[in-house]
């Protein structure tokens, strides 16, 4: 991973892992109290907030290899603690990002096994690039004949996954219901190298808007072998727009979501 990235100009760096505040994901924190200032801290979830600093600041390509913590549940996908890649780049988009996404795991993979195919659960795994884009919407479509677009609430959304045969949680949000036709009726089926791309805007607030289509945003998540890689998306950069958007996840907080 270093070396692919070092190659292409990025610099590697540390950032806090105690932080005031945290951030970067949604997600709960491990708390912990530094003596001496009389202040709770949090170990970080992401390192997303300082990397974006460094971007702003004029470090025009930067990576961070290292742990996170998340207070949160445990499972054969998740752990409290782990290690993850985070790398930011200035003037790319969500297209930039997957192309170096892939061509990143080729690299690797050319490296550590001397080839792009690998064998998973008797299967063969080709990584070589370009990998397959999939609109989440069309996925959806395509697995549950449900387009969420045409049921823009939690009720009338649910309504129509319980008419399909699909349980539906009553006390779930329109994006967790839609989170929840990916995870199980998509989700696990991407054995081959896949991106779905171009998220409802109302479960990525903070991603650009896709100029082609007022309710999606330029977001991806990659996956391999049924299990999610990565998770990525085109910076918003319309103040006027991000403004709303922040006003949006304030009311949805103040309303108990």
């Amino acid at each position: 991973l270093r070396e692919y990235l070092d190659s292409n100009d990025f610099l590697e760096v540390e950032t806090p892992i105690l932080q005031p505040i945290y951030g970067g994901a949604a997600a709960r924190p491990f708390v912990t109290h530094h003596n001496q200032l009389h202040q709770d801290l949090y170990l970080r979830i992401s390192f997303e907030l300082y990397l974006k600093r460094l971007i702003v600041s004029g470090f025009d390509r930067v990576y961070e290899i290292g742990r996170d913590f998340r207070n949160e549940g445990v499972s054969f996908k998740h752990n409290p603690e782990f290690t993850q890649l985070e790398f930011y780049e200035a003037y790319a988009d969500y297209d930039d990002v997957m192309r170096r996404t892939e061509e990143m795991v080729a690299h690797v993979a050319q490296r550590v096994n001397g080839g792009l195919t690998i064998e998973w659960e008797g299967q063969q795994i080709d990584l070589t690039p370009p990998w397959k884009r999939i609109p989440l919407r069309q996925a959806i479509l395509d697995a549950t004949d449900i387009d969420y677009e045409q049921f823009p609430d939690a009720e009338s959304l649910a309504t129509e996954m319980r008419r399909n045969g699909i349980d539906a949680n009553p006390k779930a949000n329109w994006g967790k219901l839609v989170d929840s036709l990916m995870a199980r009726f998509v989700e696990p089926h991407l054995v081959q190298p896949t991106f779905l791309i171009d998220y409802p805007r109302d479960v990525s607030p903070l991603a650009k808007g896709n100029p082609d289509d007022p309710l999606q945003v330029e977001r991806f998540e990659g996956f391999v072998a049924g299990f999610e890689l990565c998770n990525a998306f085109s910076e918003i950069n319309d103040p006027i727009d991000q403004l709303q958007r922040f006003m949006d996840e304030n009311y949805r907080e103040a309303e108990g979501d």
